[in-house]
């Protein structure tokens, strides 16, 4: 599990493509600090496991499922990622609970730039706007951000970065156009799917009807 505060940015050294498979080797150097292997990492929000790591290098083995939900399958060598090392108990949660489990991807569609922030606006499937709430959580390749705004008719919705934000993470040089993973609050996903569920039952409707 993880937080949504990025620990650092950090640069992809290698990339190995075999069947159904990618290997991805990131310059960690002292995030890598007693990583063992088997270990979780968040990069670019995605929980990916170590199976490898020596002299501040880690690398990952990527999957079909991941390569095809998230950004991870368009890095290439020194392309840059947020990275967080999965919490300990006890810790403090500066973020949001985050799961590194990524719904999808959503694609950055205009940018506001003002003195000190940057708004950044996206565009997500139908599917994924219901879980984003004015004011709730969202996680944007690992970084917890609280929602600015939301279109739910045209799909979009909208962030605010502060200067810690824009300096520390991969949304303060995103472009339009660029792609990023994201994971919706797991609390959130749970009342809606819940409530949709509650009031498709026959039952429901007819209770309702006769009210």
């Amino acid at each position: 599990m993880f937080t949504g505060i990025v620990q650092k940015l950090v640069r992809v050294i290698a990339v190995e493509n075999e069947t159904s498979l990618r290997r991805l080797t990131l310059q960690m150097d002292e995030l890598a600090e007693g990583v063992a292997l088997g270990a979780s990492v968040a990069v670019n929000g995605t929980c990916l496991t170590v199976t490898h790591a020596q002299d501040g290098n880690v690398r990952f083995d990527v999957i079909r499922e991941t390569l095809s939900r998230t950004n991870i399958g368009r890095l290439g060598p020194g392309d840059i990622v947020n990275v967080e090392r999965s919490f300990r108990v006890g810790d403090e949660v500066g973020g949001h609970i985050v799961s590194g489990h990524v719904a999808g991807v959503a694609t950055l569609t205009r940018i506001e730039e003002a003195a000190n922030e940057r708004n950044l606006f996206f565009s997500v499937s139908a599917e994924l706007i219901k879980y984003l709430p004015h004011k709730g959580y969202v996680a944007l390749d690992g970084a917890s951000l609280t929602i600015s705004s939301v279109d739910a008719q045209a799909c979009e919705f909208g962030v605010c970065l502060i200067p810690e934000t824009i300096a520390r993470t991969t949304l303060g040089v995103a472009k339009v156009g660029y792609q990023a993973n994201l994971e919706v609050d797991a609390q959130t996903q749970a009342i809606v799917d819940t409530v949709e569920r509650v009031l498709s039952q026959p039952e429901w409707r007819q209770r309702m009807a006769s009210s």
